[in-house]
């Protein structure tokens, strides 16, 4: 297994200080049901969330930002109403959903508010993470709250999904929020910490591998059955986790989460399995935006804006001088300057409708021009791609 181990396996090189999680600026932790709800009573583990409540507000304390992932509604839920613990009918897991939904978020609120944090409840189904508007609406509330110091806390909107678009696992979840993001880095707490060259309950032999940078038909070969529990997750759904990671850029670690301090004891001793992908998430989402994208619509700047672009900055309403086609809030355009030279491409903020109202005023107008207030930025840096 060598040409898929970087370092020894008890303890790899990415331990402590510069490793990919205390490197990280922004940060997804999952939390799985299996680790956050006692199974028999019902009830959240509060001295257990205590302790990552505490290596959270530490990641905060030194500048990262850190978005939670939660499993955890229906298994607080179901004892409430008395309902047995497998074999739910749908509409019994979102009863279930819907009487633990509000007891997990309290149970955050209080946790969090204790090491000075304020937890903010976000739920999602799978439509939000590929309906383009409502993504970008997500993406926006996570990036809002995260700029005015809050935690947000999501978990999957189990009381109205139903069996069709339900994600499945949180693993999933985590990965898609991470990606939705531009996640540094995802951490999936789990009850092994990485993954093995087999099932290491029943191979005395088996060896932790402590970094993948490509997932391999080997690898994938690794991944046992999900086991029986609370949770819905296994090694299977980790490594679809990885694969969405890797193709957005963002690091993923599959580590264990029984211990206090799991984040911690993540730091200081480096024991996990870290999928490291070739691109930062900036790059995979420049790339995306390059290659994949068919524009719906062009943006005809002057030589002010076409200056501001080359130096790296956002396209501002004032440098536009003409709109070209039909297109929606977060459809890709492209840019040309005043000879119709094509600049870029970018992801626009207004549609079609609303650029034309604002293009050529300054953002200090856009709310006297269309009623409301969005963002100052036709097109920020951030999903702009330069001479494509």
């Amino acid at each position: 297994m060598a040409s898929l181990i970087d370092g020894d396996s008890s303890l790899p090189a990415t331990a402590g200080a510069g490793s990919p999680l205390a490197d990280a600026k922004r940060v997804v932790v999952k939390i799985g049901s299996a680790l956050l709800v006692d199974e028999k009573r019902g009830e959240v583990h509060r001295a257990w969330l205590e302790t990552v409540a505490a290596d959270i507000a530490a990641m905060k304390a030194r500048g990262q930002e850190v978005v939670v992932v939660t499993s955890g509604s229906i298994a607080v839920g179901r004892r409430h109403l008395g309902l047995p613990r497998g074999g739910l009918r749908l509409e019994e897991k979102q009863a279930a959903a819907a009487t633990g939904q509000g007891r997990l978020a309290h149970a955050y609120q209080e946790t969090f508010a204790g090491h000075g944090m304020t937890a903010a409840q976000v739920l999602l189904t799978i439509g939000d993470t590929e309906d383009r508007r409502r993504y970008l609406n997500a993406r926006n509330t996570m990036d809002t709250l995260l700029r005015y110091g809050a935690v947000p806390v999501v978990n999957e909107n189990d009381t109205v999904a139903t069996t069709e678009i339900r994600f499945g696992d949180n693993d999933r979840l985590a990965a898609r929020v991470g990606m939705m993001i531009g996640a540094d880095a995802l951490v999936l707490l789990s009850d092994i910490d990485g993954l093995y060259t087999a099932d290491p309950k029943t191979v005395e032999t088996a060896e932790l591998i402590p970094e993948v940078r490509e997932l391999t038909p080997e690898i994938e070969a690794m991944a046992g059955e999900a086991r029986p529990g609370v949770g819905t997750g296994g090694m299977v759904t980790k490594l679809m986790a990885a694969r969405i990671c890797m193709g957005s850029g963002t690091r993923m670690a599959i580590a264990l989460g029984k211990p206090q301090h799991p984040l911690k004891r993540l730091e200081e001793t480096g024991r996990c399995t870290w999928f490291l992908p070739k691109d930062t998430p900036r790059t995979a989402r420049k790339t995306w935006i390059a290659g994949r994208l068919r524009p719906a619509g062009t943006l005809h700047v002057d030589d002010g804006a076409a200056r501001a672009l080359r130096d790296g900055r956002s396209l501002l309403p004032a440098g536009i001088t003409a709109i070209e086609g039909t297109f929606e809030r977060g459809d890709a355009v492209l840019i040309k300057d005043y000879d119709g030279a094509v600049l870029g491409k970018g992801l626009v903020a207004y549609n079609s409708h609303d650029a034309s109202l604002i293009a050529g005023h300054k953002t200090a107008d856009i709310f006297e021009l269309l009623g409301y207030r969005g963002r100052d930025e036709m097109i920020h840096r951030d999903d702009l791609v330069l001479d494509v």
